[in-house]
């Protein structure tokens, strides 16, 4: 039988508050993006000295954070810019707990932290010091960055959110790679129920939650007992919930491991300004339009798109574009300052530049 997705949003909870994994994914990257910054500054590998670590972790967070929210506002759903209520945060940019954050904005957002950390730190006379080349703060970030990208999209699973084409309906055999996420039917996405379908989900949402008014409320009851374990609502759930594909797995492992990892290989050696970057972002856009293709996108933007390519996907397209123009850019500049050599001898890894 194919996993029925049992996993809880939540780490620790008590009445709607308390700490989810979502929340721990996005420290555990930034601690994990000080420890290897700290590292390479330590082995004179970049131009950030290891006393500066931490101030360009803050940079890199709050770029990351603002330019992932802005950017989900500004490609997916512009109307959070203008909506306020009466209630706290009161401004919908700000309800960060209902979701909404974008890859692409986040990696921008970066891109701006870059530009702030390459102008160097001041020191107690207010002069600036250790200033570095912008190509070269940006080559730092797919290093250091990834390991969030991997710990967000497990994250992402566990909350069972981005969730994947459909490869079997409810009730039939399913592929045993798949997942059953249960989510489904909280997205907008769930697959048409048979009428005896739908009757046995009414049932269940009735056992579940008698006083609810409406089927969303009735039906997080239902959710939630999963979640807590409960064996009779979970083989009551399982053949009402197509399976899918994990697609959140998938982008872990191609936008984290593949192409961080790919990135840590060429630094192994040291490299010209701006290869990372543009490597990185060649194969992230590669990598994102291939995955995206058994990824649903979020149901307010559910529409054709030109060529068949949705808008993450164009995205990507110009991601692409720009990690060819920063080669060639690289290429063309001549520069002979070469940064990283990880798996060279400390003797011979420091960074240079001529």
């Amino acid at each position: 039988m194919i996993w029925l997705h049992d996993l809880s949003p939540w780490i620790i909870e008590l009445n709607g508050f308390g700490l989810r994994w979502y929340g721990l994914s996005y420290v555990a990257g930034f601690v994990a993006a000080w420890l290897i910054l700290k590292q390479l500054g330590k082995r004179g590998l970049v131009s950030i000295p290891p006393q500066h670590a931490s101030d360009a972790v803050i940079a890199m967070a709050v770029g990351a954070v603002v330019g992932g929210r802005l950017g989900y506002a500004v490609f997916y759903q512009p109307s959070l810019l203008w909506t306020f209520e009466a209630s706290f945060p009161f401004w919908h940019m700000l309800r960060l707990d209902r979701g909404g954050m974008a890859s692409h904005g986040g990696i921008i957002g970066l891109v701006a932290s870059a530009w702030m950390i390459s102008r160097g730190y001041k020191d107690e006379a207010g002069n600036r010091e250790h200033r570095a080349p912008l190509l070269h703060v940006l080559d730092v970030l797919p290093l250091v960055a990834t390991p969030g990208v991997f710990f967000g999209r497990i994250a992402n699973f566990i909350n069972g959110e981005l969730l994947g084409k459909i490869v079997a309906n409810p009730g039939e055999p399913a592929p045993w790679w798949s997942v059953r996420f249960p989510q489904e039917h909280l997205t907008g996405h769930a697959p048409e129920l048979t009428p005896a379908q739908e009757a046995e989900l009414i049932v269940l949402v009735t056992d579940a939650a008698p006083e609810a008014t409406v089927f969303e409320e009735g039906y997080a009851r239902v959710l939630g007992l999963v979640q807590k374990g409960s064996p009779e609502f979970a083989e009551r759930l399982e053949p009402l919930v197509s399976a899918r594909h994990p697609s959140q797995l998938y982008q872990a492992f191609a936008e984290a491991l593949v192409c961080g990892g790919l990135c840590w290989i060429l630094a192994r050696k040291r490299v010209t300004t701006g290869v990372l970057t543009g490597v990185f972002l060649m194969s992230y856009g590669l990598l994102r339009i291939a995955t995206e293709f058994v990824r649903l996108p979020d149901s307010h933007f559910d529409i054709a798109r030109p060529l068949g390519l949705s808008r993450g996907q164009w995205l990507s397209v110009a991601m692409i574009g720009a990690g060819i123009g920063v080669l060639i850019f690289a290429k063309l500049r001549k520069d002979s300052r070469r940064y990283f050599g990880w798996g060279l001898s400390d003797s011979g890894s420091e960074a240079t530049a001529s």
